[in-house]
């Protein structure tokens, strides 16, 4: 299978989002899914939030299941928001962002992704795609600050994509053509993840950090 380069800059950004608090820090990791990310924020305070209703696999343990708008916990509790690829699936995303900010302190900040360019996925719960304006839009009308978005990869990796999603809509009959896309979109992938090129095209996703 072709590299997936959005997976490793997600990973770089997680890291990233785990170095930026303390030590004795309380991390939520909203939408949690099966937890992939847990392990960066192992010498910290983890609690996960999900409700748990798509066919797929998730954590053993998640803290609190349940809809994101609505969070048993008080006001100004954690240090840092992480929400990876959660934003496209919410059908009320200000009110989820808005809870959020409610349950983060003061000045924390929130680190979040999601897709301008990417296949329909965990039907039905798939309602949005998101520009970068519409994003800060978004986050600026909840009431965060400092808000700053940019490519999660590069328009390499976005190529790389297409060319995957065109080589697996093909017939086992044109398994020639298949390895081609294949082989191509794996280049692509890794050429992006060596350097992320972002002065043309368009990212598959985007990234956004902001202060509560």
């Amino acid at each position: 299978m072709p590299l997936n380069a959005s997976r490793v800059h997600l990973e770089r950004f997680v890291e990233r989002a785990a170095a930026s608090v303390g030590p004795r820090a309380i991390v939520l990791d909203a939408g949690a899914g099966d937890g992939a990310y847990r392990h960066h924020f192992d010498h910290l305070e983890y609690e996960s939030a999900d409700f748990a209703k798509v066919d797929k696999t998730y954590a053993e343990e998640i803290t609190y299941v349940g809809d994101l708008a609505e969070l048993p916990v008080a006001d100004d509790r954690f240090d840092l928001v992480l929400m990876t690829q959660v934003l496209e699936h919410l059908p009320d995303p200000v009110a989820v962002l808005r809870e959020l900010r409610r349950v983060l302190k003061p000045g924390a900040r929130i680190w979040a992704s999601c897709p301008l360019f990417y296949e329909e996925h965990e039907q039905p719960y798939d309602f949005y795609r998101y520009t970068q304006f519409g994003l800060r839009h978004l986050f600026e009308q909840v009431g965060y600050r400092e808000v700053e978005i940019e490519w999660l990869e590069g328009y390499l990796a976005t190529v790389g994509y297409e060319l995957d999603v065109a080589a697996r809509a093909l017939s086992a009959r044109a398994r020639p053509l298949r390895w081609v896309l294949e082989r191509t979109s794996d280049l692509a992938a890794r050429s992006d993840v060596r350097r992320k090129r972002t002065d043309r095209g368009h990212p598959k996703n985007y990234t956004v950090v902001a202060s509560a």
